[in-house]
């Protein structure tokens, strides 16, 4: 199977053949390739990938400077990469040529934290644990360092909410098998990750509850009213106040 790794050290493995080293191509050569692995199997236009190339302001030789980069990055396919790879053009735009099942870490991560909410609302935890778990390992790796366009600061973003999603996902987990210590570390990271989102610290609560902590629980619940009053002036969500009074409840 191809496998194209986008997120961390950007590579292409296939066969024993790992393309991994990017100097031929350069920054935007990488930059490229990833724009259209990760689009795959949608096109991708010139003017697109100028964009992303030089967000900021254009050259005018942007046009010539691209064709360049496509040369190059052919050129590095065609004579290190597998075979099952290559770059096709028209109408101007260019599209990534890749076999019916390439793995793509982008596309993986994605796919595999919706089949892990499923799984996990379905009460299935054999089936979201690993779902999860591959999740959260390819969102939290970098992407493209030192690449700053929108398409990039989109793609993180996606990103970031994958591993959000991930970290929430592993802490209802741990909590409904008991480990709830590792609960509360998946619960802090998603706080951590996204301060205002009321779940992350409804399942914080929860893990704190569940282990027998209530002071910290407690402390959890005060840092999201406060945190939600001062910065958005709202209160928390009936679920979260609902938490709150069964821990106060509790003996």
């Amino acid at each position: 199977m191809l496998r194209i790794y986008l997120t961390g050290s950007a590579a292409i493995e296939a066969d024993q053949i790992a393309v991994s080293e990017w100097r031929t191509v350069g920054r935007q050569g990488r930059l490229v390739f990833a724009m259209l692995a990760a689009e795959h199997p949608n096109a991708v236009t010139r003017d697109q990938l100028i964009g992303e190339l030089w967000p900021v302001d254009p050259p005018p030789s942007g046009d010539r400077a691209l064709t360049a980069i496509i040369s190059k990055l052919r050129a590095m396919i065609e004579g290190s990469g597998p075979s099952a790879i290559g770059i096709s053009s028209s109408f101007g735009s260019y599209q990534l040529r890749l076999p019916a099942d390439c793995w793509i870490d982008l596309r993986t991560a994605a796919e595999s934290i919706d089949k892990a909410d499923g799984a996990l609302r379905n009460g299935d935890f054999k089936a979201a644990w690993p779902l999860a778990q591959i999740a959260c390992h390819i969102a939290r790796r970098p992407f493209l360092q030192g690449d700053e366009g929108p398409w990039v600061l989109r793609t993180r973003r996606e990103l970031q909410t994958i591993l959000l999603r991930a970290h929430e996902c592993l802490a209802g987990i741990y909590i409904s098998s008991g480990e709830y210590a590792t609960a509360a570390v998946h619960g802090n990271l998603a706080v951590q990750l996204e301060p205002y989102r009321e779940t992350a610290h409804l399942l914080l609560m929860r893990a704190h509850a569940a282990a027998g902590n209530r002071a910290e629980a407690l402390r959890t619940y005060e840092h999201c009213r406060l945190l939600l009053s001062e910065d958005l002036g709202v209160s928390p969500s009936i679920q979260v106040e609902a938490e709150y009074l069964a821990i106060l409840r509790s003996s």
